[in-house]
C-alpha cells in the first residue's frame, strides 16, 4: 500500500519534498507496536544511567515546559504511544521548531549525545534530507524525568524514531525498537549505488559477506521474499526464532570477523553506552554465532545481485536493513525476547 502523499504515520514515504509533510499525529496502530519490557531490575546492567548527558538533558527539558506543553507533548510512561517505532511519523503534532529558543537547544543536545560524533553528523545529513532539518522532528515525553521514576524521550519524523530513556525499560537496548533511514539527496528512487545514503556502507559490508559465500552457504543465505517493511518484521522470537538465512555459527574463520565488521559498523552512529548494551545482550542471548544472516531476492535495485535488503536475526536481537526503494532500518535488541 502507497503512502498518501505527506501522510506522516504511513507504513511508507512520502514521494514529496521534505517541507511538505504534513505534520499530524498518526494513529498508533496496534499493528505496529512492538512490546517493551517494563519492570527496571535491581541488577547492574550495560547501559545508559538517569545521570547520563543525553538523560539529565532530557530532564532539564522537562523541567522547561509550561503546563500547556506538557498536555501536547506528555504522557504516562506506560502509555501505548512510547512502544510504536514507525518509518515517518508525528509522535505529537508540534515540531521542535515551535519551541522556545532554550527548548530547541536542550532537544538538540540530547540528540547529539544520542549519537557517536559520525553518527551525529550522518544523522544530520539524512533529516536534511528528508524533514527539512532537525527542527521539523517531533519530541515526547513519557513518565517523569530527572525523578526515581522511570521516564523516555522520544523522537519522530521521517526515516526516525529515536529513544533516551536511562535504562528506564530494562533488559531493551535503546529503551525500546528505533528505525533509522535516509532517502538520499530527497530521491525516493535511490540508484544502485545508493550514492550519498549515509547509511549505505552498512550494506556494502553485509554484501562483502555474501561475496564471500561458497554456492552451498548462498543457498542458505538467499531468499526470494523480504518481509514486511514494517515494525511487525523486528519482533523478538527467542528460541523460535525462524532458521531462515544463513548461521553465523557455519561461517568459516574468515567470515566471522566479517560479521564482527558488520556489527560494528551497524553500531557506530550510537553513544557508546547503547552500543555497550547491544554488546551485552547479545553476549546474554548466545553471542554472534546465535545470529543468522539473510539476503532477499526482491528489491534488488537494477538487479545487479548487491543485495539492497538483508537483516541479522537471533534469539533477542532483530536488525532488518529494507533498502529498496531507498533505506529503511529497523532495529529491536535486548537480553532476552
Amino acid at each position: 500500500m502507497s503512502e498518501a502523499p505527506g501522510r506522516p504515520g504511513s507504513d511508507h514515504c512520502s514521494l514529496l519534498s521534505r517541507r511538505e509533510f504534513v505534520r499530524a499525529i498518526g494513529a498508533a496502530a496496534a499493528a505496529t507496536s512492538v512490546p517493551l519490557i517494563r519492570s527496571r531490575s535491581a541488577q547492574a546492567e550495560a547501559g545508559p544511567a538517569s545521570t547520563s548527558p543525553a538523560e539529565t538533558a532530557v530532564a532539564r527539558f522537562y523541567k522547561t515546559l509550561t503546563d500547556s506543553q506538557r498536555k501536547e507533548f506528555c504522557f504516562p510512561f506506560d502509555h501505548p504511544l512510547r512502544s510504536q517505532v514507525r518509518n515517518n511519523w508525528a509522535i505529537v503534532k508540534p515540531t521542535i521548531a515551535q519551541m522556545s529558543k532554550e527548548q530547541q537547544a536542550l532537544c538538540e543536545e540530547i540528540f547529539k549525545n544520542l549519537c557517536s560524533e559520525e553518527g551525529h553528523e550522518r544523522f544530520t545529513r539524512q533529516m536534511e534530507d528528508d524533514y527539512g532539518g532537525f527542527d521539523s522532528y517531533h519530541v515526547a515525553v513519557f513518565g517523569e524525568p530527572g525523578t526515581d521514576r522511570p521516564f523516555e524521550w522520544v523522537m519522530t519524523g521521517r526515516h526516525d524514531t529515536l529513544r533516551a530513556d536511562g535504562n528506564s525499560v530494562a533488559g531493551a537496548a535503546f529503551g525500546g525498537p528505533i528505525f533509522y533511514g535516509h532517502a538520499a539527496d530527497g530521491h525516493f528512487n535511490e540508484d544502485p549505488k545508493h550514492t550519498n545514503n549515509v547509511w549505505w556502507y552498512q550494506g556494502q559490508q553485509a554484501n562483502k559477506i555474501y561475496a564471500t559465500l561458497d554456492d552451498r552457504q548462498k543457498a542458505k543465505a538467499l531468499v526470494q521474499k523480504a518481509d514486511p517493511d514494517d515494525a511487525r518484521s523486528i519482533v523478538l522470537q527467542g528460541n523460535a526464532v525462524a532458521e531462515v538465512g544463513l548461521a553465523v555459527s557455519e561461517l568459516d574463520s574468515q567470515q566471522k570477523p566479517m560479521v564482527q565488521q558488520l556489527l560494528k559498523d551497524l553500531c557506530m552512529p550510537f553513544r557508546a553506552v547503547d552500543v555497550e548494551e547491544i554488546q551485552e545482550c547479545l553476549r546474554d542471548a548466545g553471542g554472534a554465532d546465535k545470529l543468522r544472516l539473510t539476503f532477499f531476492k526482491e528489491g534488488d535495485i537494477g538487479e545487479d545481485g548487491v543485495w539492497d535488503m538483508w537483516r541479522l536475526d537471533g534469539p533477542a536481537f532483530s536488525w532488518y536493513f529494507h533498502g529498496s526503494p531507498h533505506v529503511h532500518t529497523w532495529l529491536n535488541v535486548a537480553r532476552k525476547a
